[in-house]
């Protein structure tokens, strides 16, 4: 076959696969944010549909013949992409497939059930309506421990309202990987993403348990030593760590500047999103769904007609008038903006080396996002950009009492994380006839104790990744992300002496991590830009830094921020390359293209904000 031919090939299978994945986003989006007319029957439709062009073998077998003949260096690189995705979709098995298509069509029964939970909590006899997002908000901020205790019970009732189809899932999940010749859902979701088994995770996994064990257990001692053993219940643990702290530096993170801040401090890194779209769907509402992501109806990726930029749903979970409401969307934005720069910038010749399932690395997509979150939490940019409604920064006197409160803790989060990719391979290595509802709550129990010391105000099974085929089997990825975000603060900050409002570390995450796409493996990334192999060291060390260290090189870097302060102040405008939409359900609120660009966008949806409070 010609080289034309190939081309043709190539060309044509890129444009089908970006129909496909584009009707399937769509429906994703319109069922995740409970949009009029969505359908769940239709979601799980245009799944299945791009799970079957994904797995056609017809295709392979056209692919692996063209991989024999004389072919261009391009032509070889997206012909064996090509390949690596047909063969992570692939289901010869009729059976197979058919039990694919049924856990599809129970996927979709069950986020339609989930997302229509009569979810809140019950206090002196009254039912009160919450999200799951806002009863984790009262855990952490509410003063009386019996309305905390009420809204940790809320937690635990989604555990029992999804267990028994839950359960009919995993069991489907996997018979389904067995089929395909996998030790369990968990093996083969681990394999084809990240491109290494379930043993050699849990080496990695096992490694970072042992070593933050010792951390975990002085942290509970002292956090008993220092409020009480009741500090330790699950209702009141969350709440003793940040419930006053986070009520005393909420007025610097006021909700409706959440945007202004993500986007001059991106602007400051020097991060552009090349002519994206963006659509942000930032508040709470009933029916939505309960967990913030970032998703490309249009994937970015060079075609033979040129550039073709990206699109993406971007969600968080704010209640604006609840206290930490701000923080959290602010957090939010950073991280699943991360996520949005990074698919941005991919730069290669077919949309499949930019779309964020598998064969792309779950640790790969989570790594970006997770680093620039992080800087959040750095006095070096609260000294920039954390400001009340007055335009008053935050002073050190907080940052340094939050970072005495909170910095021994820190090993709670690390123990979180960990406990759901433990639960999970539990989970799916329980014999099949044992894979009931009491025992699925048992075992979510059992964990959370063995990994986290105790209950968690989260439960396991109140985390939504678990039930979505796209994100189950997938947390162990933000644990290794965070390893890799370590990794990388520490390499910038040996390099380049400072991280925040530094152009030179956008560009080198650009350069190193975001062109490439999935064309190349996570760990050489990592190692590619650290110079280092991926490990927990700098993680660990970070966990164990004296305070009255961290406290003072903390104190350092916010002196230098009040003096520089950020490149881009409040009411300057910046250009991020993009066009940003600003929506609630069905409503669009603000648009950068029709309302005179950011600046002005942001204006008109600060003003919406503050009509929705009232």
């Amino acid at each position: 076959m010609s080289s034309a031919d190939i081309q043709d090939f190539i060309f044509k299978f890129n444009q089908e696969y970006e129909n496909k994945h584009r009707e399937y986003e769509n429906h994703f989006w319109a069922t995740k944010m409970n949009l009029q007319g969505n359908s769940p029957q239709l979601l799980a439709k245009t799944k299945g549909e791009l799970d079957q062009f994904l797995g056609n073998e017809e295709a392979l077998n056209k692919v692996n013949a063209f991989l024999k003949q004389d072919l261009s260096a391009e032509d070889r690189k997206v012909l064996e992409c090509f390949k690596r995705v047909f063969e992570t979709y692939i289901v010869q098995d009729p059976k197979a497939f058919a039990t694919k298509t049924r856990i599809d069509e129970l996927e979709a029964e069950l986020a339609t059930a989930r997302n229509t939970m009569n979810l809140g909590y019950t206090a002196d006899g009254q039912f009160t309506k919450k999200s799951s997002v806002q009863l984790r908000n009262i855990i952490s901020t509410n003063p009386d421990e019996k309305t905390r205790k009420a809204a940790y019970e809320g937690m635990r009732s989604i555990g029992p309202f999804v267990a028994e189809k839950f359960c009919e899932i995993v069991k489907l999940r996997n018979r389904f990987a067995k089929a395909l010749g996998y030790e369990c859902f968990y093996d083969m979701k681990v394999q084809k993403a990240e491109g290494f088994d379930k043993k050699t995770l849990f080496k990695i996994m096992d490694d970072l348990e042992v070593k933050s064990r010792p951390i975990l257990e002085k942290a509970r001692r002292t956090l008993a030593e220092s409020k009480g053993k009741e500090a330790l219940e699950p209702y009141n643990m969350s709440f003793n760590l940040s419930g006053d702290t986070l009520k005393e530096t909420d007025p610097y993170f006021p909700f409706e500047n959440a945007v202004d801040c993500w986007a001059r401090s991106f602007a400051a890194l020097g991060i552009t999103y090349r002519q994206a779209l963006m659509q942000l769907d930032l508040c709470d509402r009933q029916g939505k769904y309960s967990n913030g992501f970032c998703h490309w109806p249009q994937p970015a990726w060079t075609s033979p007609k040129g550039w073709v930029p990206s699109q993406a749903n971007f969600t968080s979970l704010a209640t604006p008038s609840a206290v930490g409401s701000g923080y959290t969307a602010l957090v939010t934005l950073m991280h699943e903006g991360g996520h949005a720069a990074h698919f941005a910038n991919v730069e290669q010749p077919s949309p499949l080396y930019s779309q964020e399932r598998a064969p792309t690395s779950v640790a790969y997509a989570e790594n970006q996002s997770m680093f620039l979150d992080s800087l959040v939490s750095d006095a070096a940019w609260l000294g920039r950009y954390a400001l009340d409604r007055d335009g008053n920064v935050i002073p050190w006197a907080l940052i340094e009492q939050k970072i005495r409160k909170e910095h021994p803790y820190h090993v709670f989060m690390l123990r979180g994380m960990l406990a759901v990719p433990y639960f999970e391979k539990a989970l799916y290595e329980l014999p099949e006839d044992q894979v009931t509802p009491e025992n699925l709550i048992k075992l979510a129990d059992e964990i959370e104790v063995k990994i986290q010391g105790g209950f968690s105000a989260r439960p396991l099974l109140s985390v939504p990744h678990i039930l979505a085929d796209e994100s189950a089997a997938y947390y162990h990825g933000y644990v290794l992300a965070e390893m890799s975000v370590h990794q990388t603060r520490q390499h910038f900050l040996d390099t380049y002496g400072y991280i925040v409002d530094n152009p030179k570390v956008g560009k080198d995450l650009k350069d190193f991590y975001w062109v490439s796409g999935n064309s190349r493996n996570f760990l050489d990334l990592v190692k590619g830009l650290t110079k280092k192999p991926l490990t927990a060291d700098a993680w660990i060390h970070e966990l164990q830094q004296p305070v009255d260290q961290l406290v003072e090189s903390e104190k350092k870097e916010y002196a230098k921020a009040i003096e520089k302060g950020p490149t881009y102040k409040v009411g300057d405008s910046v250009d991020l390359d993009m066009q940003v939409r600003f929506v609630h359900g069905d409503l669009v609120v603000a648009d950068t293209l029709k309302d005179n660009g950011l600046l002005q966008a942001c204006q008109i949806y600060k003003k919406w904000v503050s009509e929705l409070k009232e």
